[in-house]
């Protein structure tokens, strides 16, 4: 399964990193759990097709070291947890957590668990510095439904899934598609899953660096565009060869899997990083310009969809227990690169987003459900109908 980029269809306009993945931000690591088990009808306990994907911004200790963060909210028909302080404070102080809807409490559990292992203070004060007060900790959690495949009842994705997601993660190739958050995902009703790209500023512009991940699960089919080509208009999944997709269908014609399973509103969760010094306020900034990378695959956003965006800085750490009132970190004068780095986070979602589609092979989840991969081949002859 290719990238699009190995299908010579599609190019930004700013370079990508060597690995075109959100660890190309020095410091980033993603990793993941993915369920896959049982087939057949719902039982109550199956079958599964869900995971977590965990993202850290450092390898040290988050809590005592945390980044500068923001949140943006596109559509809020979502579960996110964690956001309001974040808005609060602009800072991250878990890893970054994605999963299935129903998961979602459960891997902020998981969470609060690691760090408190991680942080005795948690919960019982500073008697040992002699500050007053308790330490709380915001677990940031993220999700979209993977409902239609797995059984989200049950509730499968905890601690045990999420030690494992940190115990897998990597400052190197991101794995995409149907792994981890991503493996029960939907998009433009095609398999979704996880994707990831980035984008590289020149020299002269600071040569910063902006990495998107996505868990796509959005859209319908009508409304895929890829490279600025509505290739949902002419490519559906449904009859065809191998039963997998058609194309040539009616502009007008609602697919299948739309009609008969879903409206396909779904959701998406992005997730920026840059190494570029951001305060909360740029990187609200930031934020909102994920929003115009969605558009460009053909999101209208729709009411019943939740569309979340994390950004956060790794240029530098916010202590959790300064020895000083005052410090200094390094800031920058955004308003010189400001459309730079703009174009870096449109370019990085609309890319992570295709690969997310590309990257997904068919799945068949339960009750006989099925989301079928998007073909590369046939979205190639789409592009030159």
């Amino acid at each position: 399964m290719p990238r699009i980029r190995e299908l010579g269809i599609y190019n930004g306009r700013l370079p990508t990193g060597p690995l075109n993945a959100i660890t190309d931000v020095a410091g980033v690591a993603v990793g993941h759990f993915t369920l896959i088990e049982g087939e057949g009808d719902w039982t109550g306990h199956g079958p599964f097709r869900t995971g977590v994907t965990v993202i850290l911004p450092h390898q040290g200790n988050l809590y005592e070291e945390k980044v500068a963060t923001a949140v943006h909210t596109i559509n809020g028909f979502g579960k996110v947890i964690g956001f309001e302080q974040v808005r609060e404070l602009g800072n991250l102080e878990t890893p970054i957590a994605l999963t299935g809807t129903l998961n979602g409490p459960r891997v902020a559990d998981a969470l609060m668990s690691v760090m408190i292992e991680q942080n005795p203070h948690i919960g019982l004060g500073f008697a040992a510095t002699g500050r007053q007060g308790y330490a709380s900790v915001n677990p940031v959690v993220g999700e979209t439904s993977d409902g239609f495949l797995s059984d989200m009842q049950a509730r499968p994705i905890g601690e045990a899934a999420v030690r494992a997601a940190l115990a897998d993660a990597s400052t190197g190739v991101v794995a995409e598609g149907v792994v981890g958050a991503g493996a029960g995902t939907s998009c433009y009703g095609w398999k979704g899953g996880i994707g990831t790209a980035s984008r590289r500023l020149p020299p002269e512009q600071g040569g910063f660096t902006i990495g998107a991940l996505v868990q796509s699960n959005f859209g319908r089919p009508e409304e895929l565009t890829i490279a600025g080509v509505n290739v949902g208009a002419v490519l559906r999944p449904g009859e065809g060869e191998a039963g997998e997709w058609r194309l040539g269908a009616d502009k007008d014609e609602q697919s299948p899997l739309s009609s008969r399973h879903s409206s396909n509103e779904g959701s998406i969760m992005i997730v920026l990083a840059t190494d570029a010094p951001l305060d909360k306020r740029q990187l609200e900034r930031l934020a909102h310009r994920a929003a115009f990378g969605l558009a460009r695959t053909g999101s209208t956003c729709h009411g019943g969809s939740g569309d979340f965006v994390i950004a956060f800085s790794t240029a530098y750490r916010i202590l959790d227990r300064p020895e000083v009132l005052v410090g200094e970190r390094p800031f920058l004068f955004e308003q010189p690169i400001m459309s730079a780095l703009s174009l870096a986070v449109i370019e990085s979602v609309e890319e992570a987003i295709y690969n997310s589609l590309l990257m997904a092979h068919t799945v068949v989840g339960r009750d006989g459900h099925t989301r079928y991969g998007l073909p590369a081949a046939a979205v190639v002859r789409s592009l030159k109908l």
